[in-house]
């Protein structure tokens, strides 16, 4: 009999995939965050202590998913398949991955899980499969203002290829989203909403669950971009009621060049494959091939199974912490920095400047400095932080500005990390 990909992977042994145990310094990290945990924090940046404030480009991986990335590669490299111990092994780990994944946003099925290279890619994905075969003249894209180039581009694109119309949700003046305005936009000529969970400038929580039922009632399809939302909040992809969820790794402590895309089971078997080749079809000959189904369609080729594998870790670090222990410390930051920062002289944040529902990315000006020289100074210094247009131009235009500064906080931040930003900012200011 022959075993194709889909039936070998569903047979796998996952409970022979050892699981990471983590010390008790980890589960206190959130109490106590260390250069044990994280190495990168235990260097020093222009003679001082780093801090590291631009996790909303990307975190600091923990030792626990350097490790698993090394033992992967120690111990299991090879192409997954059925023909030897290490190919089973790389098999296995590849699918422990995606049940892991599948937990962390309570999704109905693993394989309902894509591997990507990050939230761009899987957005493309998505416009690139579901866009093309379902959006046709007249049909209407509704973003929002806020969008990052990774959710705007590809759905403007797709529109522009079929001939829809792209609608813009706008902001109130504090950076919240104008539901009213997209309830009144919202016909039956929408065929999609797509938006992010959270801005990567304003750092404010969307309504996703009311979006997605406006999204409904149109008989519209949801794509979420999660990519800022995940590291932050506990994502639950059945209650959220969207069709697609997108989010990267590299944001949420696992390797660079990772990504997910959840899609329903129904919508991944009815879109046409993205990439074609081996692994994704089987019985092929050059007049058939029977494609494989949900989330083995679109992984073509050789697949990165050490990505997974730390991505896999990452969360798995995550919950030892506890969203709830993220949650409560990252509104400690959210706090603390609101407070600090308005004490600059001539800062303006933009977006919101109260703590509810929000997370710790402060995006701000300063009258007569430049983002990038700000930035510069920080480095100078010791402090990391981001510069420019955030791939957001749009968003910062609608605020009057055409770049800005930005701080991201994350697991290992601490009011201390955001106590040295503020002092060096005055003396800048």
């Amino acid at each position: 009999m022959t075993l194709n990909r889909r039936h070998f992977l569903s047979l796998l042994p996952v409970a022979a995939v050892q699981p990471r145990v983590f010390s008790s310094s980890d589960a206190r990290l959130l109490q106590q965050p260390t250069a044990a945990s994280f190495p990168a924090l235990r260097q020093q940046v222009a003679g001082r202590p780093l801090a590291y404030l631009d996790s909303a480009a990307t975190t600091l991986r923990p030792q626990a998913v350097i490790d698993a990335l090394a033992d992967f590669y120690a111990t299991d490299n090879a192409n997954p398949a059925p023909v030897h111990t290490l190919a089973r092994r790389a098999a296995s780990r590849l699918t422990a991955a995606r049940q892991t994944v599948a937990r962390f946003i309570n999704a109905p099925s693993p394989n309902e899980i894509i591997f990507t290279r990050g939230s761009t890619e899987g957005i493309n994905l998505i416009a690139s499969t579901w866009g093309a075969a379902n959006l046709r003249p007249g049909d209407e894209v509704i973003l929002t203002i806020a969008e990052h180039n990774s959710n705007l581009l590809p759905w403007t694109r797709a529109a522009k290829q079929a001939g829809a119309t792209v609608r813009v949700v706008d902001l109130d003046e504090e950076g919240r989203l104008r539901i009213d305005q997209l309830k009144q936009m919202t016909s039956a000529k929408t065929r999609l909403i797509a938006f992010s969970h959270v801005s990567n400038v304003l750092g404010l929580v969307n309504p996703a669950k009311e979006i997605c039922a406006l999204a409904r009632q149109a008989g519209a399809r949801v794509v979420i971009d999660g990519a800022q939302s995940v590291p932050h909040v506990s994502v639950d992809v059945q209650d959220i009621g969207c069709d697609f969820y997108v989010f990267s790794g590299h944001k949420m402590l696992g390797p660079m060049a990772t990504g997910v895309v959840w899609g329903r089971l129904d919508l991944l078997d009815a879109m046409p494959a993205y990439h074609v080749g081996s692994n994704m079809a089987h019985d092929v000959d050059f007049e058939h091939a029977a494609i494989e189904h949900g989330a083995q369609k679109f992984q073509a080729g050789t697949p990165d199974v050490a990505g997974p594998v730390g991505l896999a870790a990452a969360i798995d670090f995550l919950t030892a912490m506890g969203k709830d222990a993220t949650w409560r410390h990252d509104q400690e930051l959210v706090r603390h920095g609101l407070a600090r920062l308005r004490e600059v002289k001539g800062l303006r944040i933009i977006g919101p400047v109260s703590a509810p529902n929000r997370v710790p990315v402060f995006t701000f000006v300063i009258d007569g400095k430049s983002p990038v020289v700000i930035a510069n100074a920080l480095d100078a210094r010791g402090i990391a932080i981001r510069a420019g247009d955030m791939a957001a131009l749009p968003l910062l235009k609608r605020f009057g500005v055409s770049a800005a500064a930005r701080v991201s906080a994350y697991v290992y931040s601490t009011t201390h990390d955001i106590d040295r930003l503020v002092q060096a900012l005055a003396d800048i200011a």
